[in-house]
């Protein structure tokens, strides 16, 4: 009954258009006033301890790190590299395009910033080359969503946080499926364009070709500086994410000088008004994931289904589905928040690596971005590329098709994820 009674509360709350934070604070309330619990207390005392975790502060500098990215030049001349590479080659475009995301998704973790990046500059250059507009923005949506699995991620440090999961793990974890995201959409990428009469680019000459990585090295240098430092010790996840927001910045105001600091003010406070969203939906998650554990939920659903725990494949299975199902409704981060804890569990309880589920769930929930109706990287995509969105959503669908592939052949095959994790600890 109390199962009953958090699912109908919360969903209850979000079908009439309260926003998210919002139905699960309400949801928290119910679950309390269910219970014969009800004190305010408990509701501003969990929301505090939620916003009072050092880990967190890495959340609002690698935002602003994603800002300062875009706006200092970084994120173009990335994709000016990755052209210089291998955009001669046929179908060379989409290659930049997946080939510039898995770049910029070492540096900034954002879903939708490194998309509106990627769609502003290549979707024009693809429609002028002769490319399928649709198909191309959504190759653009489906390479974006690889941001929130290859470290540094927002969306490791959100679960890790609400999980109790070491934060180091996850980014070590998420090297191997990212890239994997993206040679699947390379591969996907290159059947669907072949019967295409596009146009290549000019081969770029060796000399321009090296100015051009000579130009692009500082940008290239951030993941190394990021992800180094976390491998090596000398930075924690949340020291890593104040040196990047410093690292772009520098490079932006005095290598590449196309950030001023009349541009800062703009660029930080674009950066406060994201990290007010997701910090105070992390704060309201924590009072109903503070609920869901007084109310004994995991043990309920665990209940329905016993038969899969000694299973672990099929219950993985399961649970993906579900997440699949779920994702279609909510973004990114409330998913987390909301399935975190009543899955957790479950999952220690069937013995898998806490680790492993986590790369898995966060995977599962960065496919939702793509889905409709919600899809938050398609609207992105539509809006910054011009491109209808009813168009968009069916460009997007065989590069969809690969994620979900890439997704299910890790459930079967957990050590794909597993054993390059445990090497790179």
């Amino acid at each position: 009954m109390t199962l009953l009674v958090f699912i109908v509360s919360l969903v209850g709350a979000m079908a009439i258009g309260v926003p998210v934070a919002f139905s699960l604070m309400f949801c928290g309330v119910v679950l309390m006033w269910f219970m014969g619990m009800f004190n305010t207390q408990i509701i501003a005392q969990n929301m505090i301890a939620g916003a009072d975790t050092f880990t967190l502060l890495a959340i609002p500098f690698f935002i602003l790190a994603g800002e300062l990215m875009n706006a200092g030049g970084l994120s173009r001349r990335i994709i000016e590299f990755a052209i210089a590479c291998v955009g001669h080659i046929r179908g060379g475009l989409g290659i930049v395009a997946i080939m510039a995301a898995i770049i910029m998704a070492s540096i900034s973790g954002s879903a939708a910033a490194d998309t509106a990046a990627l769609a502003a500059i290549l979707i024009p250059m693809m429609a002028k080359a002769g490319y399928n507009v649709p198909r191309s923005a959504g190759l653009i949506a489906a390479g974006g969503i690889i941001a929130p699995v290859i470290p540094p991620s927002m969306a490791f440090i959100v679960f890790g946080v609400a999980a109790n999961v070491s934060i180091t793990q996850l980014f070590m974890a998420g090297i191997v499926p990212g890239l994997l995201m993206g040679v699947a959409l390379i591969v996907t990428w290159l059947i669907v364009v072949r019967k295409d009469n596009v146009q290549a680019l000019p081969k770029t000459a060796m000399k321009e070709r090296m100015r051009v990585t000579a130009r692009a090295l500082w940008a290239l240098g951030m993941p190394v500086i990021i992800l180094g430092g976390i491998k090596a010790g000398v930075v924690t996840p949340t020291e890593a994410a104040v040196v990047a927001a410093a690292y772009a910045m520098f490079v932006g105001m005095a290598i590449y000088r196309e950030l001023s600091l009349r541009d800062l003010p703009r660029v930080i406070l674009q950066a406060a008004k994201t990290t007010s969203v997701v910090m105070f939906l992390v704060c309201a998650a924590l009072v109903s994931a503070w609920l869901i554990t007084a109310a004994n939920i995991p043990a309920e659903i665990t209940g329905y289904i016993e038969p899969l725990i000694d299973r672990p494949i099929l219950l993985m299975f399961a649970i993906m589905v579900l997440v699949l199902v779920v994702g279609t409704a909510l973004d990114l981060t409330p998913t987390i928040l909301i399935l975190t804890p009543v899955l957790m569990p479950i999952i220690k309880q069937a013995g898998i690596d806490p680790v492993y589920f986590g790369v898995m769930f966060i995977m599962n929930c960065c496919i939702g971005l793509l889905t409709p109706p919600v899809g938050v990287v398609l609207n992105v995509v539509s809006g910054v590329g011009r491109v209808p969105l009813g168009k968009v959503t069916i460009g997007v669908l065989p590069f969809l098709a690969a994620q979900v592939f890439v997704l299910f052949m890790l459930v079967l095959f957990p050590d794909t994820v597993i054993l390059p994790a445990q090497w790179l600890r």
